[in-house]
């Protein structure tokens, strides 16, 4: 909920529907990847949305405290909104009452998860299994949108169970017309996991077919991937994931690929001054909002992401690896300085 500026102590229904539209580029629901500071790391880029992490509606329920931990922030953090937070489970019963309990919290947006195809995600039905059964999967969402508001819930699908089968073509248009704020397809089946290519036109299809706006995901690796995307489908939107992952800025290169035209690319130099900025403030975010143990830990594999390009690229990488503070891993990001940075080209150039 919002404050009412004429009365602080009221407050204000947000807009049912978020923000939607081709230069509204979304941060996905990422497992381990989009938590707090990341997604206020994608927004300062020009990420529209962003979702949490995958939440069990059961763990929820049983608050147990891994899943509340992933929806913590929601009250205390205004700036990160609009999010949508992503539930996951294959029980009415315990969906209607995440829902409900989420939105005592101050939760606004809501979207379930039914593309997932991890083995013990897709074993309770959840997930990529609710594609096996339509109707469950579409009683779920009725019920949720009867909690939330129309416009307030959206469904991230995958195209099928397997590749011979586009499921989700049919479930969406059952789903079509009952209040859904947005559908989101990752044109993989289920049994594909994240193997062979996105196969981009079955959006094209399923836009054709739906009046609900329809997100797209899968195989958007950079800005320029999400444009030809929108054109090619006529997409409401793009939602970004592993492009994101590589380089949160991808949001900025996204708007100034629409706003401009021409190529995203950017020259090496500013390239890798970006990079090195990426990483500097994605610390700083984690050092504000996460300040804990296991976030350090985590930050030693994301980090190194962001050095691709990089002179002597390796050896940060190894030092990153085995920081055990953050005063370590920021000394090591000095070392990639832009002066230090060119002086090593420079010298490397000499000798060749």
């Amino acid at each position: 909920m919002e404050q009412d500026p004429t009365n602080p102590r009221k407050t204000t229904a947000p807009n049912p529907y978020p923000p939607l539209a081709p230069d509204k580029p979304w941060l996905a629901p990422l497992a381990g990847f989009s938590d707090l500071p990341f997604r206020m790391l994608c927004r300062e880029y020009g990420a529209a949305a962003a979702c949490t992490e995958m939440v069990s509606a059961k763990g929820l329920v049983y608050q147990g405290s891994g899943s509340w931990d992933l929806v913590r922030s929601i009250p205390r953090v205004p700036e990160d909104r609009p999010l949508i937070v992503q539930i996951f489970g294959a029980e009415l019963s315990f969906i209607q009452e995440a829902v409900r309990r989420l939105l005592d919290w101050g939760a606004a947006y809501f979207d379930l998860n039914a593309g997932c195809p991890v083995k013990k995600v897709v074993k309770t039905g959840a997930g990529a299994g609710l594609l096996q059964d339509s109707g469950r999967l579409a009683a779920i969402l009725q019920s949720m949108v009867s909690l939330a508001g129309e416009g307030r819930v959206g469904v991230k699908l995958r195209s099928g169970w397997s590749a011979a089968e586009f499921v989700s073509g049919n479930a969406a248009i059952r789903l079509d017309g009952m209040g859904l704020g947005w559908i989101c397809l990752h044109p993989r089946s289920a049994l594909q996991g994240l193997s062979g290519s996105a196969d981009w036109g079955l959006l094209e299809k399923l836009k054709e077919r739906i009046q609900t706006p329809l997100l797209a995901s899968g195989d958007l690796y950079s800005a320029r991937d999400g444009i030809n995307c929108l054109q090619r489908t006529a997409a409401d939107g793009v939602m970004y994931a592993r492009g994101a992952l590589a380089n949160p800025a991808l949001f900025q290169d996204h708007l100034r690929l629409l706003q401009e035209g021409g190529e995203a690319e950017l020259d090496r130099a500013t390239d890798l001054a970006r990079r090195l900025q990426i990483a500097h403030r994605h610390v700083a975010l984690c050092r504000r909002y996460a300040d804990t143990r296991k976030n350090l830990l985590k930050m030693r594999t994301i980090l190194p992401k962001y050095l691709k390009g990089f002179p002597d690229a390796s050896a940060a990488r190894s030092r990153m690896v085995r920081a055990s503070s953050w005063e370590e891993i920021e000394s090591t990001l000095e070392g990639l300085a832009p002066a230090t940075l060119w002086e090593k080209s420079s010298d490397r150039h000499r000798r060749t």
